[in-house]
This record gives C-alpha cells, sequence and structure tokens, in this order.
C-alpha cells in the first residue's frame, strides 16, 4: 500500500500551476519580443520607403560654367585665361568654357597649366570654343579649315575637353562703313548677309557637310563631341543647324544652343534643338547688350530651363556674358540667374 501525505500533495500542485505559470509569462514575453523584433524593419522599411520616395522627388542642378569670353568680349588685349579661371572659381562656378583664340599660346606646357590652374580651382573644362568656317567656293581654303578644326579637336583632348563649339562659317559679303565693323554691320543686318555671286546655299551647305563629316573620325579618336552652334552663316536658323546634323547624321556631331543667336521665332527655334544639344551657352546682357540688336531679345530662362527638363537635359550650361555692366558684378548676377533656371529631377 502506498500512503500519499496530502500536504506534500498539495505543494506539488502549487508547484505546477507556479511553473505553468511562470511558462506562460514566459511565452508571452518572447511572442511580445518577436512581435517587436519583426514590427521594427517593417518600420524601418517604411522610413526608408518613405525617405526614398523623397529623394526621387528631389531636384538637381545642372552645372553651369562661364565662357572666358564673358571676361573679355574682345575688348582691347586678351584677357589671360588664368585670371578667368581665377574668378570662375571665385564666383562659385562649375567649369570653364575657355575661347581657343584668348589662349596665348597652344604649346602643350601652356595647356598643361591651364589644366592644372582649373583642376586646382576645383573647375571642370567643359568646353572649347573655336572658329572655322566651311563656306567657300575654294577647296583648299576649306581643307585648311578641315585641317585646322581637327588640331582643334586634338587640343580640346589634351586639355581633357569633351566638347567643342564649331560653326558653318559666313558667306563673308558683308562689309565694313566708315564707322562700323564688317561685325558690326553683320549684327545690325541680324547675322543675314547675301550669298557669294554665281553660287547657291545648298551648293553651300554640301561645301560645309562634307567638311564636318571628314572631321567626325578626328572627333571620334578623340572622345571629342563637336557641337554646332547656331551661330551666323548657314547655321543662323534651327533648320540650318539641323540641315547639317542630319545629313551627317554621327553620335559625334550635336548641337552648341546658343541662347542668343534668334532673332526671330526665337521660342520654336530653341525648341527645335533642344532635344539634340550637347551644351547650352546661356546669353546674359546686364547694362545693355554690347551689339544693340540684342536689346531687342527677351530671354526667358525660366521657359528655357523647363523645356530642357522636358529633353532631360542634364549637361552643361556655359554662361557667355555680353553686356555693357562691369562683369564682376553682371558675371555673379548671372550665375544665379542660370542655377535659379537650370535644373532636372532625380528619378
Amino acid at each position: 500500500m502506498i500512503l500519499v501525505n496530502l500536504n506534500n500533495l498539495n505543494l506539488s500542485k502549487k508547484i505546477i500551476t507556479f511553473i505553468n505559470t511562470i511558462t506562460m509569462k514566459r511565452r508571452t514575453i518572447i511572442k511580445t519580443l518577436a512581435s517587436a523584433s519583426f514590427g521594427g524593419p517593417i518600420l524601418a522599411h517604411t522610413k526608408f520607403e518613405n525617405s526614398q520616395n523623397r529623394f526621387l522627388n528631389k531636384i538637381k542642378h545642372n552645372p553651369i560654367g562661364v565662357s572666358t569670353y564673358s571676361f573679355w568680349q574682345f575688348n582691347g588685349r586678351e584677357t589671360p585665361i588664368d585670371y578667368c579661371i581665377d574668378k570662375a572659381a571665385e564666383f562659385g562656378f562649375d567649369g570653364v568654357e575657355l575661347l581657343l583664340i584668348q589662349m596665348e599660346s597652344e604649346e602643350n606646357s601652356y595647356l598643361q597649366k591651364i589644366k592644372k590652374r582649373a583642376f586646382d580651382s576645383g573647375l571642370d573644362l567643359m568646353g572649347l570654343s573655336t572658329h572655322q568656317s566651311f563656306v567657300s567656293p575654294n577647296p583648299q581654303k576649306r581643307k585648311e579649315n578641315i585641317d585646322l578644326t581637327k588640331h582643334q579637336i586634338e587640343i580640346a583632348h589634351s586639355l581633357g575637353i569633351p566638347t567643342i563649339r564649331i560653326n558653318t562659317g559666313r558667306w563673308g559679303t558683308t562689309k565694313p562703313t566708315d564707322n562700323k565693323s564688317e561685325f558690326d554691320v553683320l549684327m545690325d543686318n541680324k547675322g543675314v548677309e547675301s550669298v557669294i555671286d554665281g553660287y547657291t546655299e545648298d551648293e553651300g551647305f554640301k561645301w560645309v557637310i562634307d567638311s564636318i563629316a571628314e572631321c567626325v573620325p578626328t572627333a571620334e579618336k578623340n572622345g571629342v563631341v563637336l557641337g554646332l552652334e547656331n551661330h551666323w552663316g548657314l547655321g543662323l536658323t534651327s533648320k540650318g543647324v539641323m540641315k547639317i546634323v542630319n545629313a551627317i547624321n554621327s553620335p559625334w556631331l550635336s548641337v552648341t544652343l546658343d541662347t542668343g543667336n534668334f532673332f526671330d521665332n526665337r521660342e520654336e527655334q530653341i525648341k527645335d534643338l533642344a532635344p539634340h544639344t550637347c551644351l547650352i551657352q546661356a546669353k546674359t546682357y546686364f547694362g545693355g547688350a554690347k551689339w544693340p540688336a540684342f536689346n531687342e531679345i527677351n530671354i526667358d530662362y525660366a521657359s528655357i530651363g523647363k523645356l530642357m527638363r522636358e529633353n532631360d537635359y542634364r549637361g552643361y550650361i556655359s554662361l557667355e556674358f555680353e553686356g555693357n555692366e562691369d562683369a564682376n558684378t553682371a558675371v555673379p548676377k548671372s550665375l544665379k540667374l542660370l542655377r535659379d533656371s537650370f535644373y532636372y529631377n532625380l528619378g
């Protein structure tokens, strides 16, 4: 016979009840901790998604450069490139566009000196503005300008510059007067000049297309994009520029869009060039335009900025200040105007 001590039995029941209670509490705690541990990542993920959405709605401003021309404007002796680089850094630009004819030398030692000064100043050398003319019935003159352009491409490569501004050239039929230079007369005529006697505009376009096409392989070899500017001659209109660009049809030929060089139907012509643009040269005229014809132009940079966003343009804007105000006050004002106008959405 087994004798049971009731006091011991009651004690055992109490112990079992206590253990069960502790076990249930422990399980509750574990479940609570588990919920908390899952809830943490879910909350963090939600916060990440909200942060990501805010990031996608942010904007980034286009980089803004300044042409060395802005500090010179063909006024007397060339303003030194070093000075222009220093001023660009002082005013807060992102890069500098060099005007080739403003440079004191094309020797490699000078080019590397410029490159280093820009690098030390935290600036990109983002463009090289060149001159050439393919509008000539003389094959030898066209060949000279082809060779010149190839050389200019190689200069850009030496400087680490990704694009050069090129022109079609002009007919050269504009003549100076007693008190005005040839270019002053051309500006009075809003860039329009007559075709050389005995030739046609179609012949001129063929000269230009064939000449630029010969430069494209050198551009590709050196990794330099040719930007054909709307700049008088056969590039006077967007139609003329695109006739050349479309005929050559190369990724190494794009458009340098000058915001000030259209006098008629400006909005429509800028719209024509916008999808093909590799660089924008943005004119400002604080203090009145250097050439009076440009005082008739009202450039709406807010609208141009919107147009370029619609075309997903993310490249450089290069300021070309061409007014009569002192550059030391006009250039910073121009920079603010362009900063406010050119940006794009991230994502």
